[in-house]
């Protein structure tokens, strides 16, 4: 149990926030440990997937529960009544499934599956559990093989390699249409199976044919047999470095080589190139892609319609028997899968009265109840001013159950909240006299939309509002950062003069942000990087997701933060010293400002210049707190559903509290002896073969912004002053070939090169 604890910590991605979690959890052993069930609130038990072990296992566990604990098992797929038979009836009504989806931490479903003995109230601790305390989607699902994630997802697998066999396709071709294409993840079908391991999908699928009970299930539930054959191998995927996809190294440069089914032999990977991927490969929107996807006739949109049209009416005959509703079914590939559409949520996009017409032409057997829906041109939803319903098979409609602490933008914007809008971000009312900035620009990038919204909102706002929400309605990002491809062609058309007032801008809009009269809470999520970050810094207080990986990164790009984000994290490092700003700054007898000698910031501006010089991300809300991106007053919110509203209330507790602007601040120069310091910390890791030549000059110019330039120390400046100074050191390196061969490997590779 130790050796295990051991290696989680060294699982990546991490399965901790903070490696200091590890401390929280107490390894024991089944055989001088059992006793300590007692003491839990919430007993889960995840071995392995055997029912008869599982039962061993509850009937040892089941003396030393406590009367008033939860119980659940953890499991893929096999009844939960039938692994409750092991306990005595009166804990039974305790008992429940907790389906989590692997890795838990990242993935959000959590399939909660009661069983014919389970108390409502039970089913209900454990969903405010999931939701409040785990940040999970939690659905209910009914007891039977698979529950509805992987009753549908492993479905959806064999129904693609069955067409892949009869397209004459091949699995990295396949992984083409199947990702982004079709608003699934890039990991796609073969990739995620590697993920998953092939063991694992093979034992999937053997269970699931055991078990169901209708013969044209249980044929499709059927690995191929290349799959056993690559399992008997050996090649169960990731874990085993190698699968269908298997990672080498050809003269110093890593290749990714792709499985040739016919002879299992590997090969150079490729990519299907059809006219109906290149059609969908820019629109952002995954109902249009899927769409224009499907109507193409080519073998890309042939195959993607085969796929999606034979799961769709195998999810429409899993209402009632896997999910009591199709929204629990739509939520579950969303957050299990990470979908950009359920299943009925694509069939609405794809236009349900033509494509039930088109499966019919397939000989494709359609419910009833959906073909009726089809033929009175009604969809599956109807979205309201103040709700949405749903079909519900053979009654009336039903309203969605929905979280108050949930806010829908689309429904914002459809009840006429919207203040103003562009292409890339948006202000809305949130009520209560509280507005919110939403970013939705391609890939979350900024540009001059986000930039004329800033600026807008610093009008608009504190003239008809009480505060200001910055956030984001588009996952899985909050923001990525600056537009750099503008920053790299007015570097390379010498316009210098039109850079400088690009980053004065960004730097006003930031600055106007933070001086305000009214308060601004930032709600970031998921990456967060570059002038993402410097719009978080620049806030009064921050509501983040737990799951928050926030860096400012321009180094890798070959320059350094220039919206403000050297001079914020420079004001942070002071703040955290003994007194903070104030108790750093005294006085002479002239009356001139002067550091006072007994505080030493340079630890603090040490551990900053490291975190922006290294282009250092926080792996959790909690690093970011350790990096200086979050202060201790800051807020995490565990459920990514609750962020807009947590940030909301933040603003309005802000207010209560007769919010007042941070004056501005007078910034201690630490002048020549501290710059030397950080230079000698980047030297060092020139000299250990961590930095390169050009790495140490972004250094260098990064230590002279963050130590006041040329100044003398002991002396403050104002921020504009800290301003001028990032503004001048990104102008001068954008001139710098290797910064804009930086720039252009990171547009054309999407990683950083160290020139």
């Amino acid at each position: 149990a130790e050796e295990a604890l051991q290696r989680l910590s060294r699982l990546r991605p991490s399965a901790l926030y903070r490696d200091d979690d590890l401390d929280l959890i107490r390894p024991g052993n089944l055989s001088e440990d059992l006793s300590r069930v007692g003491e839990a609130d919430w007993v889960i038990e995840a071995v392995t997937e055997n029912l008869e072990i599982k039962r061993q296992l509850w009937a040892q566990i089941a003396p030393h529960l406590r009367p008033d604990s939860l119980i659940s098992t953890n499991t893929s797929g096999i009844p939960i009544g039938s692994i409750a038979q092991a306990l005595p009836e009166e804990l039974r009504s305790r008992f429940l499934g907790t389906h989590f989806f692997n890795p838990p931490r990242y993935l959000r479903l959590l399939e909660i599956i009661p069983t014919q003995d389970t108390d409502d109230e039970v089913v209900s601790s454990m969903r405010r559990i999931g939701e409040e305390i785990l940040g999970k989607g939690v659905v209910v699902a009914r007891d039977v093989p698979g529950f509805i994630a992987n009753r549908l997802g492993t479905y959806g697998v064999l129904v693609i390699l069955q067409a892949m066999e009869e397209f004459g396709l091949a699995p990295d071709e396949v992984d083409s249409i199947t990702g982004r294409a079709m608003g699934r993840p890039n990991s796609a079908t073969f990739r995620t199976l590697d993920l998953v391991g092939l063991d694992v999908f093979v034992a999937i699928c053997d269970f699931m044919r055991a078990n169901l009970k209708e013969p044209r299930d249980q044929a499709v539930f059927e690995a191929p047999s290349y799959v056993r054959e690559m399992v008997d191998r050996g090649w169960t995927g990731e874990k085993a470095g190698q699968g269908f996809y298997k990672r080498v190294q050809a003269e110093g440069e890593s290749e990714i080589l792709a499985v040739e089914l016919d002879s299992l032999d590997y090969r150079p990977r490729r990519r299907a190139q059809t006219l109906s991927l290149a059609a969908v490969r820019d629109m952002e929107d995954p109902g249009e892609r899927l769409r224009t996807l499907v109507a193409t006739d080519d073998v890309a949109g042939n195959f993607a319609w085969k796929v999606l049209s034979e799961l769709l009416v195998y999810a429409a005959r899993n209402v009632g028997e896997a999910a009591d509703d199709i929204v629990s079914i739509d939520r579950a590939m969303r957050w299990g899968f990470g979908w950009q559409l359920g299943p009925f949520e694509a069939w609405e996009a794809v236009g349900l009265a033509e494509s039930v017409q088109r499966m019919k032409e397939d000989g494709l057997e359609v419910p009833d109840w959906v073909d009726a829906l089809a033929e009175r041109g009604e969809g599956f939803y109807k979205h309201e001013a103040e709700r949405t319903l749903q079909v519900v098979p053979g009654k009336p409609s039903a309203p969605v159950a929905e979280d108050y602490r949930t806010i829908s933008v689309e429904r914002l914007a459809a009840s006429g909240a919207v203040v103003a809008r562009r292409p890339g971000a948006s202000l809305y009312d949130l009520g209560d006299e509280v507005a919110f900035l939403d970013f939705h620009s391609p890939k979350q990038a900024i540009g001059t939309d986000m930039l004329e919204m800033l600026e807008q909102a610093a009008v608009l706002v504190p003239r008809d509002f009480r505060g200001l929400v910055i956030g984001s309605h588009v996952e899985p990002d909050f923001c990525v950062g600056a537009n750099i491809m503008l920053l790299l062609m007015a570097a390379q058309d010498g316009e210098w003069d039109e850079l400088d007032l690009m980053l004065r801008r960004f730097q006003n809009a930031l600055m106007n942000l933070k001086r305000l009269p009214v308060p601004v809470v930032t709600a970031p999520y998921g990456r967060t990087l570059g002038g993402g970050a410097e719009v978080v810094l620049a806030g009064d207080q921050t509501v983040a997701s737990v799951e928050t990986y926030i860096g400012l990164v321009e180094t890798a790009a070959g320059i350094i933060p220039a919206g403000g984000g050297s001079k914020e994290m420079l004001l942070r490092a002071l703040e955290s010293v003994p007194g903070g700003i104030a108790g750093l700054i005294g006085r002479s007898k002239r009356g001139v400002p002067q550091l006072l000698p007994e505080v030493d910031p340079q630890p603090a501006v040490v551990s900053a210049f490291e975190t922006i010089a290294r282009a250092k991300i926080s792996t959790s809300a909690a690093q970011a707190r350790e990096l200086g991106f979050l202060r201790r007053a800051d807020v995490t919110v565990p459920n990514l559903d609750h962020l807009i509203y947590a940030a909301k209330r933040a603003v309005l507790a802000l207010d209560a509290q007769g919010y007042e602007p941070p004056p501005p601040a007078r910034v201690p120069v630490l002048g020549a002896g501290t710059r030397a310091l950080l230079e000698m910390a980047a030297q060092y890791q020139l000299w250990g073969g961590y930095a390169s030549e050009h790495d140490v000059s972004i250094a260098r110019k990064l230590a002279y912004v963050l130590t006041g330039g040329d100044r003398p120390a002991g002396t403050h400046a104002t921020e504009e002053y800290f301003l001028d100074l990032e503004r001048e050191a990104t102008l001068s390196l954008s001139g710098e070939p290797k910064t804009q061969a930086r720039i252009e490997h990171l547009l054309a590779k999407g990683r950083p090169l160290r020139n």
